[in-house]
């Protein structure tokens, strides 16, 4: 009688959770390692000046200082209000623009379409410095120099290349046949693009708003060189408090931690839906 072969799913297992806990502990350490500027900024906010200085820089603060919040919100306080319009608005006006486009390029056909859109995405690779000068000298012909809306409309056009390709990839995803049934039954361009291509647009619209929230609210040379003192948004007033020979670091770092709470906000309500909509269009099947 020939003897059982050993089974050896009993080793296999113990072996399977050692790795299984070999890749979260590696995944904590590079969480904790990308974390460390964090408690870094955070540390130092709550410090006094007197206490920051190299040898201390890793440790808690002996006196917990929230008075630094206090003053870096009262610098920000009128910058908050213009960072806030500026973010939103464009946000609002580039993803609903490049969603259109997306509709039109993705399932219209019409002369031209397959030029004009690569021409588009050049302007993704177009540095801000190289149209900073002609830039200012449009807006202030046009009248909209030192104004939050030339800052919103420099910022929609610049982001309407990301947002077309964001959306005409996923657009891409949703049978024509929907479309040509659409039409068939009478449905216009806005008619089929209100009832069938939005409703199914969410995940692509999260994508873009985070996208587009996160990189305006960051923007620093546009922010300072288009604007004026009464228009300048939250970015300008950050580097302002930092400004000086003699700077007290806990001011600029309580104003860092402030500055970063909306675009935080954003991707802990919406972070969910951001790789899910992102992926969207990329995998055929």
């Amino acid at each position: 009688m020939s003897a059982a072969p050993l089974s050896t799913g009993g080793a296999a297992r113990p072996r399977g959770r050692r790795v299984q806990w070999l890749t979260y502990l590696l995944l904590i350490v590079a969480a904790a390692f990308f974390l460390l500027p964090i408690y870094l900024v955070v540390v130092t906010s709550l410090k006094l000046p007197a206490d920051i200085n190299l040898a201390t820089t890793w440790e808690l603060p002996r006196h917990w200082n929230w008075h630094s919040y206090a003053v870096a919100w009262q610098a920000f306080a009128p910058k908050l209000r213009n960072s806030l319009v500026l973010a939103v608005v464009a946000t609002a006006a580039s993803a609903v623009m490049g969603s259109m486009n997306g509709y039109i390029l993705s399932k219209w056909r019409f002369p031209g379409a397959n030029l004009l859109f690569p021409l588009m995405l050049f302007g993704m690779f177009i540095p801000y410095q190289s149209v900073l000068i002609p830039l200012f000298q449009f807006l202030r012909n046009i009248g909209l120099y030192g104004s939050l809306w030339g800052l919103i409309l420099t910022h929609v056009v610049y982001g309407l290349p990301i947002t077309t390709l964001i959306f005409r990839n996923f657009y891409a995803e949703i049978p024509d046949e929907m479309v040509e049934a659409a039409r068939i039954d009478g449905a216009g361009f806005f008619g089929i693009y209100s009832r069938i291509i939005f409703p199914l647009s969410i995940s692509g619209f999260v994508v873009v708003i985070i996208w587009q929230f996160t990189q305006i609210w960051n923007e620093f040379l546009f922010a300072v060189t288009l604007t004026r003192q009464s228009t300048q948004p939250i970015t300008v007033a950050l580097a302002q408090l930092a400004g000086g020979e003699a700077v007290n670091w806990n001011l600029p770092m309580a104003g860092a931690v402030l500055a970063a709470l909306p675009t935080l906000i954003i991707y802990v309500v919406l972070g969910r839906y951001f790789i899910r909509g992102l992926l969207a269009g990329s995998v055929k099947g």
